[in-house]
């Protein structure tokens, strides 16, 4: 399939720029994957929408505040540097760097807040426009606290605002547990402790995985035919608890309901043993969910307004049906619902 048959027109002013006033206020469509019907609603109404005995599996990672604005030394002209992961080598992290072309081995940067500074020494590139970045504080703080003081939260490049504090908050989810991701699992940003509390009470039980979501999550398919595009590697770990709750639940013919694409391309990547068991495990997982893949595990979805052409938005297709999903976009479109990780939801039955 090519790319382009995963475009839709959406106007600007949908993209949302920030939360709603509170938690949990988004829209909710309904998109019915044997028919293609789509209803409206609100995110407060998912509990009605599922049934007693559903298991509803988050992504329970934590984003950390990946962006480091600061200067380049000597010099003093503007440099940033976005923390990817940390590597092998303690203090040494790969990481994107701007300006890319002034910052090559050897070069070296500052970044402060709140009266605490890193510093910063480029050692290396690794081939993909990525640099080997060594970081250091002068007066001793610990580094993961001082990346907690000076970074930025990473929103995405579409949020054409300076993060805010109060993205500290609403730029992660209310189960985020397990620190790691530079991107939020934004399906689930929409929940609450009290639409918990309703999805409880209707008998839906819960599990977490992990998923850390890397920077490939903002990687455009570039590729003309689909099926040529390679995902970046994000790491997994599905406890002996999740993986429990996933057999009993298969082995009861109870649905699985996916909360985010995150959570969703960890399912799929899972080993299943022959018994039908879900075994604990943890690895890297680099799954490319397209139109043609066969769903082992889930069965619904919820899942935020994803961009065009983009590799998430094929992972709801694969799911639902190209078709049934633009269907469903441009109506969400028409009814001006808000786009994007900020932006509303729906989920997929």
């Amino acid at each position: 399939m090519r790319a382009d048959e995963f475009h839709f027109d959406l106007p600007d002013h949908l993209i949302a720029q920030a939360p709603p006033a509170e938690r949990g206020q988004s829209r909710l469509l309904r998109l019915d994957r044997a028919t293609g019907a789509i209803q409206h609603g609100h995110f407060r109404d998912l509990p009605e929408l599922l049934t007693p005995g559903d298991l509803l599996v988050v992504n329970d990672t934590r984003v950390f505040p990946a962006r480091l604005l600061g200067e380049r030394l000597p010099g003093g002209g503007a440099a940033e540097c976005f923390l990817v992961h940390p590597s092998s080598e303690p203090d040494v992290w790969v990481a994107l760097v701007k300006p890319g072309t002034r910052l090559k081995p050897g070069s070296r940067m500052r970044f402060a807040r709140d009266g605490v500074v890193i510093e910063a020494e480029v050692r290396d590139r690794d081939g993909r426009g990525r640099r080997l970045v060594h970081l250091s504080t002068p007066d001793g703080v610990d580094l993961h606290t001082a990346i907690h003081r000076v970074g930025h939260m990473p929103l995405p490049p579409y949020v054409k605002r300076p993060d805010t504090e109060a993205d500290r908050n609403r730029y992660q989810t209310v189960y985020a547990r397990h620190e790691g991701s530079i991107a939020a699992p934004t399906a689930g940003l929409h929940f609450t402790d009290q639409i918990f509390a309703a999805l409880e009470a209707r008998g839906i039980e819960r599990t977490s995985i992990t998923l850390h979501v890397g920077y490939g999550t903002f990687q455009p398919v570039r590729v003309e035919h689909i099926e040529d595009h390679v995902m970046e590697s994000e790491r997994f770990d599905v406890s002996a608890a999740a993986a429990d709750a996933l057999t009993r639940a298969r082995r009861d013919g109870r649905r699985i309901i996916a909360v985010g694409t995150t959570s969703t391309r960890t399912l799929e990547s899972l080993r299943i043993e022959d018994d039908g068991a879900v075994p604990a495990q943890a690895g890297d997982t680099r799954l490319f969910i397209r139109p043609g893949h066969t769903f082992q595990l889930v069965s619904g979805l919820i899942t935020n307004f994803h961009l065009p052409a983009s590799s998430l938005l094929m992972l709801v297709s694969a799911f639902a049906g190209r078709d049934a999903v633009l269907a469903a976009y441009r109506a969400a479109v028409a009814a001006e619902y808000r786009f994007y990780s900020y932006g509303d939801a729906m989920v997929v039955l």
